[in-house]
């Protein structure tokens, strides 16, 4: 593509929900309610797993990466969306939309490989119960949480530092409420198909390689449940995989149906909300869904408000 219109761009517009007036207002209060809930029930998780002898265990570890995980990912995003829901110029700079981009696929592949890994703990949990603990070793947990943490870099800085080094014609609007490869695409004059082809690459090795791992996982898991000759050991089985199954559905439901649709679909009422869900709303379900159905969690909440009491 011809790129005689080629112009500096310094920083981008996000444009978001800027075409829905005074409803901005109101979506800024829920977004800092949902916002505000995210982070102080992740921290909540993180702490107790922290202070709580009782949730010394693999699972609770790598829950506890989980809650920083989201805390990182929400956090990335949402502080920028409450600034520009209450200003006119709705702006971001070129260094802070990198940094955003780097860090949602940073975060975004954290997430990912920890729900492998919690996958694969009770995959040894319920398959192989009598060497969980020789299994699940504390070397490994730490090598598996490592891994965890390099797991997002690679894409990451490739991704951002290949997708921002376009020259960009004409407009600097994005159609989003965070910067976001699509839309950004769309700004580029230039040949973006080997970028489009190593994010399709990118997006496989993120979302559908951990995904066909924690689907085997469970194929086994669930086999060997069906196994059981007792119902109440089956219902245990069970109990201790659903939290972690309706989690990953969440995660993966949403994040998939927003980045598996094509670059020119990329409208307002398909992608915004989509985004929403894994954006906004999963980081906010997940501590509730690991506390309410969890009983040591609820008692390692007791606990701690029984400390403070006395």
């Amino acid at each position: 593509m011809s790129c005689c219109n080629q112009t500096m761009i310094s920083e981008f517009v996000l444009l978001g929900f800027s075409n829905l007036g005074q409803l901005q207002i109101i979506l800024f209060i829920v977004f800092l309610v949902i916002y505000l809930a995210s982070v102080m029930g992740n921290l909540l998780i993180i702490l107790l797993i922290s202070l709580d002898t009782a949730l010394r265990s693999p699972m609770y570890f790598f829950l506890q990466n989980l809650s920083l995980a989201e805390v990182g990912f929400i956090t990335t995003i949402v502080p920028k969306l409450l600034v520009n829901l209450l200003s006119e110029r709705k702006s971001i700079s070129l260094l802070g939309c990198q940094a955003q981009i780097y860090f949602v696929f940073f975060f975004g592949g954290m997430e990912c490989s920890v729900l492998i890994v919690m996958a694969y703990d009770r995959f040894v949990a319920i398959c192989n119960p009598l060497r969980y603990v020789v299994i699940m070793n504390r070397k490994l947990c730490l090598l598996l949480v490592m891994g965890v943490w390099a797991s997002g870099f690679p894409v990451a800085t490739i991704q951002s530092t290949w997708l921002l080094s376009f020259p960009f014609c004409g407009s600097n609007a994005i159609s989003h409420f965070f910067c976001d490869a699509p839309p950004i695409l769309m700004l580029a004059c230039a040949d973006t198909s080997r970028f489009e082809q190593f994010s399709i690459i990118g997006t496989f090795i993120i979302l559908l390689c951990p995904f066909t791992l924690i689907l085997v996982s469970y194929i086994h898991i669930i086999s060997t449940i069906l196994r059981m000759p007792s119902i109440a050991g089956r219902r245990k089985a069970f109990s201790t995989c659903s939290l972690h199954i309706i989690v990953v559905t969440l995660f993966y439901g949403s994040a998939s149906l927003t980045h598996f649709q094509p670059k020119t679909s990329y409208t307002f009422g398909n992608k915004h909300f989509l985004s929403l869900s894994y954006v906004i709303f999963t980081p906010m379900l997940n501590p509730f869904i690991y506390s309410l159905r969890n009983k040591e969690v609820k008692g390692a909440f007791s606990r701690l408000l029984g400390k403070k009491i006395c």
